[in-house]
């Protein structure tokens, strides 16, 4: 359900277009909805769609074109492997293979203690950084190798425990 506080952030949004085209923030609407719930579910989309004033089906498609939309609850740790192809031939498969086995879950699952969330991604733009992985949408790291690649998961795993 969306909450009041959320409408209020969502009218925030609305205010930036012309009110013929409030439908324009349908991505900013669907972020809030994930910052405050973990991952968009599909009677949120519904509920966005009614405050927008457009189909469900068309809000269902931003919410599936766009990786960074979480259709179902994730690990407090969402990491993204590039997997487009030249990330591939720069050993970006070969990242997403090494986590699978280093947190023991495949891609698109989840470790048991809900810590980390496996995926992969199409591009992040940095092919000349490969292999590269996106931490929660918002930290790119590049060069991954499987010694920093182990770094990163200890070095995520360590701050749980410190706080």
């Amino acid at each position: 359900m969306i909450s009041e506080s959320m409408r209020a952030l969502f009218d925030k949004e609305v205010a930036k277009y012309p009110a013929d085209q409030r439908q324009s923030a349908v991505m900013a609407c669907l972020t809030i909805v994930q910052k405050e719930a973990g991952f968009v579910s599909a009677e949120s989309e519904k509920e966005v769609a009614s405050y927008l004033g457009m189909p469900t089906i068309a809000v269902h498609e931003v919410t599936t074109f766009y990786n960074m939309y979480n259709q179902q609850p994730v690990g407090k740790y969402k990491l993204n492997v590039c997997t487009n192809l030249p990330c591939q031939l720069r050993d970006g498969a070969k990242a997403l293979h090494h986590l699978e086995q280093r947190l023991g879950i495949r891609m698109g699952q989840t470790t048991p203690d809900g810590m980390f969330t496996l995926q992969q991604s199409e591009c992040l733009g940095a092919c000349a950084d490969s292999p590269v992985l996106l931490v929660n949408d918002r930290t790119m790291c590049s060069f991954m190798s499987t010694d920093k690649l182990d770094q990163l998961v200890d070095g995520l795993r360590n701050a749980e425990t410190k706080s």
